[in-house]
């Protein structure tokens, strides 16, 4: 029997005794792609908190691969294949390349760390080439680069991203969903916020808008890209007003 890799039906969460998220439901097909778009509070990291466990679960389900996990630890849920990027820098400066990915390792058994390694730097070679480098000292589309590295050294079936292109040139934006795109490629289901909608339209599947913690609409990437409520909602117009228009 197929399964969805995640599926979410009324979920309500949030911090403390305030719920941010209402009655959230979507399913994320396995391998795809899927930007959350929305303005600023609309709750979309808290809903990435709530599916990684880091937040508090009030209601409904959170459906990984056929089990639910939302009463689990988020150490029990990276076990099971969640991988959670967020937003801002998240490595550790001081110490190499290399060095961060063997932290990266750190639930896996000893003896499976150098596949580990060898297979996230087949995925981004540019790792490779700054090996001994301080991740300190990368540019800020490498240190993202090498931040997603240390999650999908677990290999996991769902990965989590956080604004990944924020505060980056264009250039470098681009280079960030061509690796997103790569991760996909290869299996993995990918859910991502993102400031930039245009660019996170480009590589997915689908695309949900949120306001006030509630989905307000989700379909097709190409589909909700082209519409002009979605065009005009983010040239300044209420996104709430543009999908109900």
């Amino acid at each position: 029997m197929s399964f969805p890799t995640l599926e979410l039906i009324d979920l309500a969460a949030g911090y403390g005794d305030l719920p941010i998220v209402r009655d959230f439901s979507t399913k994320l097909a396995p391998g795809s792609i899927t930007t959350l778009i929305g303005g600023n509070g609309a709750g979309k990291s808290t809903l990435l908190r709530a599916i990684y466990g880091t937040n508090r679960w009030f209601s409904g389900q959170i459906v990984f691969k056929g089990e639910n996990i939302e009463r689990l630890d988020p150490w029990q849920r990276r076990r099971r294949g969640i991988g959670l990027v967020p937003q801002g820098r998240c490595n550790f400066p001081l110490m190499s390349v290399a060095e961060n990915l063997k932290m990266g390792c750190y639930i896996l058994p000893g003896r499976a760390h150098r596949a580990a390694i060898e297979r996230v730097v087949g995925l981004f070679p540019m790792l490779r080439q700054k090996w001994s480098i301080s991740a300190g000292n990368l540019s800020g589309g490498e240190q993202q680069i090498l931040e997603t590295a240390m999650v999908m050294l677990t290999d996991p079936a769902l990965l989590l991203l956080d604004e990944p292109s924020l505060g980056l040139s264009p250039k470098i934006q681009g280079e960030v969903f061509v690796t997103v795109r790569e991760i996909a490629a290869a299996g993995v289901t990918v859910l991502v916020v993102e400031q930039n909608v245009h660019g996170a339209l480009r590589i997915s599947d689908t695309a949900i808008v949120m306001e006030l913690g509630r989905k307000f609409l989700e379909g097709p990437a190409a589909a909700v890209r082209g519409d002009p409520r979605i065009r005009d909602a983010y040239l300044g117009g209420n996104i709430k007003e543009a999908v109900q228009g």
